[in-house]
C-alpha cells in the first residue's frame, strides 16, 4: 500500500513543508472522523491536470456506519463530478452540497474543507456522511458536531492542526476515550459518558457540566507539579496555545492522559476540547516496554562513550607521530569516529530511534572544519534543512556528507588560498537532495568518481550505494556554465571561473 509521502510524490510537486502539512492533517483527522460521524478523504489537484483530483488518504468515523466501504485512495474526480473541490479551492472557504449525494446506492452528504498552509490552499478535504441510517440529534451528538465543525473552520483558517503540538496521535486520547468541551471562561458545558467516568476513576463524584475544568482537575492530581502543568495545559488551550498531551496520576492512583484543544474558529475564541483517556492498566503493561527503551538509549550512550575513546587514542597517537602525512590520516580518523559518536549520541537522546540531523550538522560541519582547513582560511555555510531521518540513514548519511566536505576543502584550496563551501539541502516527499558546492580550482583533467583512488571518496561511494541505496555524482564548474556555475548569492548572475559540485541523492521511501 502507497503511503501519503508516496502519493503525493507521484501526484504532485508539493514541496517538503505542504507534505509535512498534510501529514499533520491525516495524523489528526481520526477526532475530525469520530466528531462528524463521517468519513473523510484527502483530494490534491492531479499535477498533469488541472480538472482532475486523486484521493491519497481516507480515514472512517469509529462512532457511524461508513459511506465508504471500499478503499478510495487513488480514485480520481473531475471537475463536474466532484464540483465542490474545485470550488472550495477555488473560492478557498467550506463548501456544502444543497441534496444528497448518490454513490454505490448510499445517499452521503458531502462537504469540501479546503486545507490552507500559510497564503496557500494546499488540499482539499472531503467530509462524507452516511445518511442511510438516521441519527437522533441527542446532546452528545450536537456537542460533537459542534466541535468538528470549529475544527474544520480552523483547517480552512490554517491554524489546525499546529506543527508545535507535537502530539504522539498513537497515545493522544480520542474522542471514544472522554471528551469535555468547556467555554471562553473555562467553565464546562458537556462530558461525554466516558469524560465524565474518567473524572470519577480520579475522585470527582459530582457531574463535570457547569464546574471550572482547570482548578477542579488540578484538585485531584496527586504531584503539585504535574497539578500546575495539567491546569495551565488547559487554561492556554483557553488562550488559543496547541495543546500537547500530558500524563497525569490522581490522589487515588488513576493514571489519565490529558490533551487540551483550542477552539478559534474563524479567529474567535469558542472555548477548548479537552480529551481524557484513563490508562492506568495500559502503564502498568507499559512499565516493561519503557525498561526496554531505556536500555537500548543506554547502548547508545555506551557505544558513543566507546567510540570517543577510541577518537582520543587516536587523537594521542598522532601527536606522537612524525610524519604529516601519518598525522593527517590519524587526524581524519579521529573524525571518522567522532561523527559515528555523535549519532549515537542523539539516539542516546531519542525516544523513537530517528535523528535530527540539522543539530547534528551543526556539531559535525565545524569539526570537519578544524580538521580539513587548518592553514587555508575556508567558509562553510548550509542552506536549507535536513529535517528528522530514521537510525539507519543517518549514520551513513552523516559520514558521507563530511568526506564529500572535507574533500571539497582539501583539494580545491591548495596553497592556502581563501574560498567557500556551500552545503545545500533540499528535502521532498520522496528524495533528499544535498549538494557541496565550492568555488576553489575545480576538478583536474581526465577526472573520474569511479577511478578516483581518494579513500573520502571511496568511503562516500560505498556507502552511498551500498548502505544508502542512492546516487553520487561530481562535476566541474566551468566559466561558460550557465546554471551550477553560479555562485551562491550572486544575485546579478554572476559566473566563477572554476569550482566543484557533489550531488548526492537519497531516497527517504522504499519505493524509490
Amino acid at each position: 500500500m502507497s503511503t501519503l509521502a508516496e502519493l503525493l510524490a507521484d501526484h504532485t510537486g508539493l514541496p517538503g513543508e505542504s507534505v509535512d502539512h498534510l501529514q499533520l492533517v491525516v495524523a489528526e483527522w481520526q477526532l475530525l472522523a469520530d466528531l462528524s460521524f463521517a468519513d473523510f478523504l484527502l483530494w490534491v489537484p492531479v499535477q498533469s491536470g488541472a480538472d482532475e483530483c486523486v484521493c491519497v488518504a481516507q480515514v472512517r468515523p469509529t462512532t457511524a456506519p461508513t459511506a465508504h466501504p471500499e478503499d478510495v485512495v487513488g480514485e480520481r474526480f473531475t471537475r463536474a463530478e466532484h464540483p465542490q473541490l474545485t470550488r472550495a479551492m477555488r473560492e478557498e472557504r467550506i463548501c456544502r452540497e444543497e441534496e444528497p449525494h448518490w454513490y454505490n446506492d448510499l445517499p452521503m452528504r458531502r462537504e469540501a474543507i479546503p486545507v490552507r498552509m500559510g497564503a496557500d490552499v494546499i488540499a482539499v478535504l472531503s467530509r462524507e456522511t452516511n445518511l442511510a441510517s438516521p441519527r437522533v440529534p441527542s446532546p452528545l451528538e450536537i456537542a460533537y458536531l459542534g466541535s468538528a465543525a470549529d475544527l474544520c473552520q480552523m483547517i480552512a483558517d490554517g491554524t489546525y492542526p499546529s506543527s508545535e503540538a507535537n502530539v504522539d496521535m498513537h497515545t493522544s486520547p480520542r474522542v471514544g476515550d472522554g471528551l469535555v468541551r468547556v467555554d471562553q471562561s473555562g467553565t464546562v458545558v458537556f462530558a461525554s459518558p466516558n469524560g465524565q467516568s474518567a473524572y470519577h476513576r480520579m475522585g470527582y463524584e459530582s457531574e463535570l457540566v457547569g464546574t471550572r475544568l482547570a482548578p477542579l482537575t488540578r484538585s485531584l492530581v496527586r504531584d503539585p507539579f504535574d497539578a500546575t502543568d495539567v491546569s495551565h495545559r488547559i487554561l492556554e488551550a483557553l488562550d488559543g496555545k496547541p495543546g500537547t498531551r500530558t500524563e497525569i496520576e490522581s490522589k487515588r492512583g488513576a493514571v489519565v492522559l490529558f490533551r487540551a484543544l483550542p477552539l478559534r474558529p474563524a479567529g474567535r475564541a469558542a472555548g477548548a476540547l479537552v480529551l481524557i483517556r484513563d490508562v492506568t492498566e495500559v502503564k502498568r503493561r507499559d512499565r516493561a516496554l519503557l525498561s526496554k527503551d531505556a536500555t537500548i538509549r543506554e547502548i547508545h550512550h555506551r557505544v558513543k562513550n566507546n567510540l570517543q575513546t577510541v577518537a582520543a587514542l587516536l587523537r594521542l597517537q598522532s601527536r606522537r607521530m612524525q610524519s604529516d602525512e601519518a598525522r593527517q590520516a590519524l587526524g581524519e580518523s579521529v573524525r571518522r569516529v567522532s561523527s559515528i559518536a555523535m549519532v549515537h549520541e542523539a539516539l542516546s537522546m531519542s525516544v523513537d530511534e530517528r535523528v535530527d540531523l540539522d543539530t547534528l550538522f551543526d556539531k559535525v560541519l565545524p569539526m570537519v572544519g578544524e580538521v580539513a582547513t587548518a592553514g587555508s582560511p575556508v567558509r562553510m555555510s548550509r542552506t536549507g534543512s535536513f529535517g528528522v531521518v530514521a537510525a539507519e540513514i543517518a549514520t551513513p548519511l552523516v559520514m558521507v556528507v563530511a568526506e564529500l566536505v572535507q574533500n571539497a576543502v582539501d583539494h580545491a584550496f591548495a596553497g592556502g588560498r581563501s574560498g567557500h563551501v556551500e552545503l545545500v539541502v533540499e528535502r521532498s516527499a520522496r528524495w533528499l537532495d544535498v549538494l557541496v558546492r565550492d568555488d576553489g580550482k575545480g576538478l583536474p583533467a581526465g577526472f573520474s568518481l569511479e577511478r578516483a583512488d581518494g579513500l573520502g571518496l571511496q568511503i562516500a561511494r560505498t556507502l552511498v550505494e551500498s548502505e544508502l541505496r542512492g546516487s553520487l555524482s561530481l562535476r566541474g564548474v566551468r566559466e561558460d556554465d550557465t546554471t551550477a556555475g553560479r555562485a551562491p548569492g550572486d544575485a546579478d548572475g554572476a559566473r566563477r571561473a572554476n569550482g566543484t559540485e557533489a550531488a548526492l541523492r537519497v531516497p527517504l521511501s522504499r519505493r524509490s
